[in-house]
This record gives C-alpha cells, structure tokens and sequence, in this order.
C-alpha cells in the first residue's frame, strides 16, 4: 500500500476563484497567473480549470510549451519577458507577449529580425525596485517600442509592493499615472490584493491575479472564506502511529516539546520533505476526524506529532487534514512565520496529487 499522504486539487475551487476575480474586475480581460507550476497545483491541471481566463501568465518557455501542448489557446503574459536574442522566435511559434523590463530587452528587439508583429507589455519601475523602466527612461522606452515596426500593440503596467499592507497603492499609482501621462496605451496593474482591496483604482484594462485563484488570501487579516474564496489544494494524510506521554516526557528532534500532563499524541505521515513546513512550531493548526488540534514538537523529515488529548477516538489510520478543507492554508502559515505562497509552492514531487471536480 502507499504511504498515505496525499494531495487532491479541486477544478471547482479554482474556477470558483477565477469567477470571484472576475467579479472584482469588472470589464477589464484576466491574467490567470500559472507560475510556478500554478503555484504547486500543477500547470496542465490548472490551466483546464482556469478556461475561462482571457489568458494565462507565466515565467519561463518551458511552461509555454507544456500549455501550448496540453492545448491551451489563449494569449500567454511572459512575465520576465524573454532572456536572450534566441529566445525571440519562440514568441512568434507560441504566440507570445512578452514583457519589456530592461533596455537589453530594447535592444535585442531592435537587432533581431522578428517572423511578425508582437503584442508587448512595457513594465514600469514604481518604486518597488526589482523589475521595470524607471522615470527617465519610461518614455524613451515607450516611443522606442511605438516606433519599432513589428511591434502590434504596448500595454503598460506595473507592480504594486503593498497593496496588501499599511501604504497601500496610492503612492506608486500616482507615480505610474504620473510618468505614463499622455501613453495612448491600455493599461494592467492589479495583482490579487489590488483587485480585491481597490478595484476601483486599479482594474484598469487587463489583471493579474495570482494567489486569490488557488484560494488562499493575499491579507494577513482577511481570511480567504470571508473573501468568498474556496480552498483548491488539500493536504491530507493519516495517522500512523500513537504515543502516550507522562508529564516531563519529551517528543521529536531535540526534546523541543515537554508534556506538562500525560499526554496522548498521534504521529502523522507528513514531514518536510513532503513539503510541510519544517520550522512549523508545537501549535500550529492542524485537524484529526475532522476536528481541530495542534502539532506538538519539531516537523521531523518524514512524520509531523500531534496531539490528540481532546480526540480519545483517534487511533492508527485516522484522517488528517494538514491544510485545505476546513483548515486554510494562510491560517498554517501564519503560524509557521511564513505566507500561504510558500506551503502551496513547496509541495514535494513525492506527494500523489489527485484532481477532484
């Protein structure tokens, strides 16, 4: 028999969340963003899910490709744009539209001779820093990629930094209007949190949401179900062994957890080569029959403890939801110090996935 981890992703979820999007977004066209393995739903799998989107956005061509084959026909964002003068008659093979962050970019475009016209994204530099043309150059930029011959159509954009915290975005939305003055150009700016928390402002012509599709939120006091967003990855498992414990007894790598009172705990196969977050403390969240508990001890590479003192009827084979149904994502890493991102991205290869409607 296999071990009993195991991963189900829901198309239902996913489809649910793209038309929450799309609520929020009014008239404007969706990205769906499929990065990174669709943030570790599966590429393939979330882009029949996500259908419905007007296209989809990812990193590298390697993603493309396996879209293209699967037989994916929208428009596809490259969101780092392309890499070197080789890379360029890819985006006429797949249809591509890449964004222009750099003048490299610039340049190997002008130097190259392209097999027809491109749809271009020109990203701006709002005060974030990593990506984009910064206020001297947007221009120059723009006229740049207007006036080159087989350049279709520019769509400018940018990237939001705090659109899920204190600032907001009011201060790099007045420097993108600022700088894009007068561009006859459509318009992308809003990620997951500026679509959910200032449509109004930022819809513009086309978004991009990333995390609010796999129903996680991108809020730190907001939880996704009061978004109206549904869970899409559950990691579920089983328990594999109990333990009772008498008071001063210790569990796990480096005694890390002392029982104060005699203490029944269960040992679940789930550890952080499957993905579970290793620095997790003793307490965070997890559910046993359906029922709330917290792990006790450190996450050891391949079994997680955790404690069934207000779950008697727990024993070996036990159901066991590490997130997902009935336990969000962002509530776990909440208390493993880290953000929903990172738990759904690092679910291991040796998971079975299974797609549920």
């Amino acid at each position: 028999m296999p071990r009993p981890i195991r991963a189900t992703i829901s198309a239902a979820a996913l489809a649910h969340n793209l038309a929450c999007a799309r609520a929020h977004a009014g008239g404007a066209r969706v990205w769906a963003v499929l990065k990174a393995n669709a943030y570790g739903h599966g590429l393939e799998r979330a882009a029949r899910a996500l259908a419905a989107a007007d296209g989809f956005a990812v990193l590298d061509f390697e993603e493309v490709a396996r879209l293209r084959a699967a037989g994916a026909r929208q428009p596809i964002l490259m969101l780092e744009g392309f890499f070197k003068p080789a890379d360029l008659p890819l985006l006429h093979r797949h249809a591509l539209t890449p964004v222009i962050h750099h003048a490299e970019q610039l340049q190997m475009l002008k130097s190259s001779a392209l097999a027809g016209a491109l749809d271009v994204y020109l990203k701006v530099n709002t005060g974030m820093n990593r990506l984009g043309f910064s206020a001297e150059s947007v221009r120059p930029a723009y006229d740049a990629l207007r006036t080159h011959p087989q350049v279709r159509s520019v769509t400018l954009m940018t990237h939001f930094a705090d659109a899920d915290g204190a600032s907001g975005i009011e201060g790099q939305l007045g420097r993108f209007n600022a700088l894009t003055q007068g561009l006859q150009a459509p318009r992308s700016l809003a990620n997951s949190a500026a679509l959910l928390r200032f449509a109004k402002e930022t819809r513009a012509d086309w978004v991009r949401p990333g995390i609010m599709l796999y129903g996680c939120s991108p809020f730190a006091d907001k939880s996704a179900e009061a978004l109206g967003l549904k869970p899409a990855m559950t990691l579920a498992s089983e328990l594999i062994a109990t333990q009772r414990l008498q008071p001063g007894e210790r569990v796990g790598y480096g005694f890390s957890y002392e029982a104060r009172a005699a203490l029944a705990i269960g040992v679940v196969a789930c550890g952080y080569a499957d993905g579970y977050p290793r620095h997790a403390p003793s307490g965070t969240p997890v559910l046993v029959n359906g029922r709330r508990t917290r792990t006790v001890g450190r996450v050891s590479m391949d079994m997680i403890c955790v404690d069934l003192s207000e779950i008697p009827e727990a024993g070996i084979g036990s159901p066991v939801t590490l997130w997902g149904e009935a336990l969000s994502a962002d509530e776990v890493a909440a208390s493993a110090g880290t953000l929903s991102y990172e738990l759904l991205c690092a679910l291991a290869a040796r998971v079975p996935v299974a797609e549920v409607a």
